[in-house]
């Protein structure tokens, strides 16, 4: 294998890994899995924002790995030669591709196909840990050169471009961002375009597809990441959320032979996503983000065949129009609809909001609700005020704090020991640019024109009022079910909105079964869950056994994925 003289950014580190030379030994046992293909050379192999053929091995000849052709500026990441293979995570599900692949001479190769592929994952462990190891290090490379993907051009500070970022980030998606009012690019592209600032952002797609201002669900489908539901299919098990308990349900159930499908309405990983440092998972003593926790389980589900389908909005829950025991409908966007045998509700909760008049004003541009390297790039240098006292506040003030001149750290209760683990009270007393005052609550926010320029607090002992110059806010005030969508479901709720399971449903029940045979729920979203990481992992592995146990009482034969060898 060869690079080029100078590595784009992102993929210099874990060399290796990223780009394997396989052996004579190695390519015998994935001849199985493929089928042989010529290229003549100079042809295009592979289009960005096209459906590729899947995996390739390179028997003889060299292949061109090239990213950002888009915006004429073209790179070559790597150049693939004979026992080299291409391809990142996009071809384990067959989604389009972020980069171009073109022969620089004739090639003759072994095209290994996405469903062909997890079959591989599954019968050659120890090869298939290689590629996939490859194939995960390869799109961390495409995330930080951020020169492949999407790329969106607006301001810097306005909210939807902000939400863009956001929803691209949050889904591993690699983009680029062009800032309209300093990028000669930008600029070039807004008059080729013939763009009104007034319409920005606009969203540049890998298959050369102009949105203007589009939304998540738009933006999802113009790249890929979201496909077209079959209404016909009807699956073991569908899950609607995307969060720890959702996902771990995902590859026990996935992993077990079952046919699953998983839903969520914003972003894989759930408030744990928006973690910027787990500590106390087992397994990790020195920590791990929970995006980063959350993508290993994400990408672990894609493994074992799980259909991941984001963003898409479960907005209820019926009979699918035959026996109770046999599956039910499951109603989603866009008029679409599935079916499945079994649901397991792991829909989380949603973020609660501060009950101040003008809030929505500043939502998206300057109130934040989870703090990422986007959010703290916004707000580097400044003042900045966290309301929250938990341990999801706990991380993000400290985390913050490495990136601001001060924290102004705002809590109801009478000390953070109350509701904060122990390790993370004594992070935040040592940071000397985190003020924490506790007793205290937001009385009024101040700004103009979406940008927030002062906010005012109020200690609830003394009634002292303070008002300071501060340009972000963020809220980790927690959270409450996101259970709208099971009103008219006959689903029995507890009085503060979460699904009861077990015996508070009737005798016989399993401990994760809701009112409605069939119908399970885990995680945050359950009454008397433990708002953990490690517990919403634990239910949804427990998931798994009461699915299989349902399925055989009612006599319903599952459908696994097929495996072929």
């Amino acid at each position: 294998m060869s690079m080029s003289q100078s590595a784009p950014l992102g993929f210099s580190a874990r060399h290796d890994q990223m780009f394997p030379t396989l052996s004579r030994e190695d390519i015998e046992r994935l001849c199985r899995f493929g089928e042989p293909r010529s290229y003549k050379a100079g042809e295009r192999v592979v289009t960005a924002g096209e459906v590729g053929p899947g995996l390739i091995l390179v028997l003889s000849g060299k292949l061109e790995a090239i990213q950002g052709r888009g915006l004429d500026r073209p790179e070559t990441i790597v150049t693939h030669g004979p026992g080299q293979f291409s391809g990142e995570l996009a071809q384990l599900s067959a989604r389009p591709s972020l980069v171009d692949i073109e022969t620089r001479e004739p090639v003759e190769a072994l095209v290994i196909p996405s469903d062909r592929l997890r079959d591989l994952m599954v019968q050659e462990a120890n090869l298939g840990e290689r590629i996939m190891r490859a194939l995960i290090l390869r799109r961390v490379g495409l995330l930080e050169s951020a020169a492949s993907g999407p790329v969106i051009i607006g301001r810097a500070d306005h909210p939807d471009v902000l939400r863009l970022q956001t929803f691209l980030g949050r889904n591993g998606q690699p983009h680029q961002f062009l800032d309209s009012q300093s990028d000669s690019c930008a600029t070039t592209l807004i008059e080729r375009f013939h763009v009104d600032s007034h319409h920005l952002p606009i969203v540049l797609c890998p298959n050369g597809k102009l949105l203007r201002d589009p939304s998540d669900t738009e933006l999802a489908r113009c790249i890929g990441l979201m496909r077209p539901i079959d209404a016909t299919k009807l699956y073991d098990v569908a899950i609607v959320g995307a969060g720890p308990a959702g996902l771990a349900a995902a590859v026990y159930a996935a992993s077990e032979g079952l046919s699953v499908i998983v839903l969520d309405c914003r972003a894989f990983g759930g408030q744990a996503g928006a973690s910027s440092r787990i500590e106390n998972y087992l397994g990790f003593p020195t920590g791990i983000s929970g995006m980063a926790l959350m993508a290993r389980a994400y990408n672990q589900a894609q493994k074992f065949g799980a259909e991941l389908v984001i963003p898409d909005q479960a907005n209820g829950l019926s009979n699918g129009g035959g026996a109770a025991s046999t599956y039910f409908l499951l109603a989603v966007g866009d008029g679409e609809t599935l079916q499945a045998r079994t649901v397991v509700v792991a829909s989380g909760a949603r973020y609660r909001r501060l009950d101040v008049p003008n809030l929505a004003q500043f939502e998206g541009s300057c109130v934040h609700y989870w703090a990422s390297p986007i959010e703290a790039r916004l707000c580097g240098g400044q003042e900045i005020a966290l309301v929250g006292a938990g341990n999801s506040a706990g991380q993000a003030a400290a985390y913050l704090a490495a990136h601001t001149r001060k924290v102004w750290m705002l809590a109801r209760g009478k000390s953070l020991e109350a509701s904060m683990s122990r390790y993370l009270c004594e992070r935040i007393y040592a940071q000397p640019n985190i003020e924490v005052l506790n007793e205290t609550e937001i009385t009024a926010l101040e700004g103009h024109a979406g940008n927030l320029e002062h906010v005012r607090w109020r200690n609830r002992v003394t009634g002292e009022e303070t008002t300071r110059q501060i340009g972000h806010l963020f809220l980790f005030i927690g959270a409450d079910p996101n259970t709208d969508w099971l009103l008219k479901s006959d689903i029995m709720l507890d009085q503060k909105g979460f699904a009861r399971t077990g015996t508070d449903c009737g005798d016989g029940r399993h401990a994760l079964e809701t009112s409605r045979a069939g119908v399970f729920a885990i995680g945050d979203v359950r009454s008397g869950s433990v708002k953990r990481v490690s517990a919403a992992v634990g239910e949804g592995a427990q998931v798994v056994a009461a699915l299989h146990a349902y399925l055989a009482q009612t006599g319903a034969a599952t459908t696994p994925a097929t495996v072929r060898s």
